[in-house]
Order: structure tokens, then C-alpha cells, then sequence
């Protein structure tokens, strides 16, 4: 099974996590690694060096990550460097990480996990727009 890390400043890994658990359930093969506002750059380091350890037999790793360029997308980019098969992806939202999390099941084929999640993170941003429909013309009568 392809193995799956997530990263990001905060709590922002614990709190995907959370949130993929209530949808899809608890994942196997999973790893969230959070950088804290106490951590240095050489402790985020350490947590996804343990990470990428335990998911070293997975088929593959994909790492999802908060901002392109920030810390832990930087830092696991690093790490992965060492390692076969991992992709790094930054910008990640709930919807891609809830699709390959149930995809990955089905789909061993890494590169197609990061095609079809880096398609879903961006076609599930979207903008709610009301449309209010106008009222009928009390003049246009019934009609024929």
C-alpha cells in the first residue's frame, strides 16, 4: 500500500487527520507530522526522518504538505531526496488528501495517485454563489 505523510505548520496534519478519520475512517500506513511553533527546523526534520521510516516497505510515499515552500514542504523535499518513489506535494486541502486515502486502496500506481490528487485539490476549490431567481412580471399576464 502506497504510504501517505502529512505536514504543515501548526496542528494543521493532526487536524486533516482528524478530519479523514471522521470520513474515511482511521488510516493504516499513515503518518501526520506537525510543526509546532516550538519546533526547530531540525526537530520537524527528526519527526519526518521517523516518519519516512516507518513507512519505508509502503509501495511508494506521498507526502502532503500545507504551503509550497514553507518549512515542512521544504524539509520533507530533503528527506525524501533519500528515498525511492515519494512525491511531495504542497498546497494540500481535505478533499485531495479524503480522495487518495480511499484511492490508494484500489490504485498502486503513485503517479496516478498524484495526477488524480493534484486534480481534486484544486477542482474542490470552489465558491458558493446564491442565485436568486426574479420575480414573475405581474404584467405578462397568463399567456396562451
Amino acid at each position: 500500500m502506497l504510504g501517505i505523510i502529512v505536514t504543515g505548520h501548526g496542528h494543521f496534519a493532526t487536524g486533516l487527520t482528524s478530519s479523514l478519520d471522521l470520513i474515511a475512517g482511521p488510516q493504516k500506513e499513515y503518518v501526520a507530522v506537525d510543526f509546532e511553533q516550538s519546533d526547530s527546523t531540525d526537530e520537524l526534520e527528526k519527526k519526518l526522518r521517523t516518519a519516512f521510516e516507518t513507512l519505508k516497505d509502503a509501495n511508494g510515499i506521498i507526502v502532503f504538505s500545507d504551503l509550497p515552500g514553507g518549512s515542512p514542504f521544504k524539509t520533507a523535499a530533503t528527506v525524501a531526496l533519500e528515498y525511492q518513489n515519494v512525491h511531495v506535494l504542497g498546497g494540500t486541502n481535505l478533499p485531495m488528501l479524503c480522495e487518495i486515502a480511499m484511492a490508494r486502496t484500489m490504485i498502486e500506481d503513485v503517479d496516478s495517485l498524484v495526477s488524480m490528487a493534484l486534480n481534486t485539490g484544486k477542482d474542490q476549490v470552489v465558491e458558493f454563489t446564491l442565485k436568486v431567481q426574479s420575480a414573475p412580471d405581474p404584467d405578462a399576464g397568463e399567456g396562451i
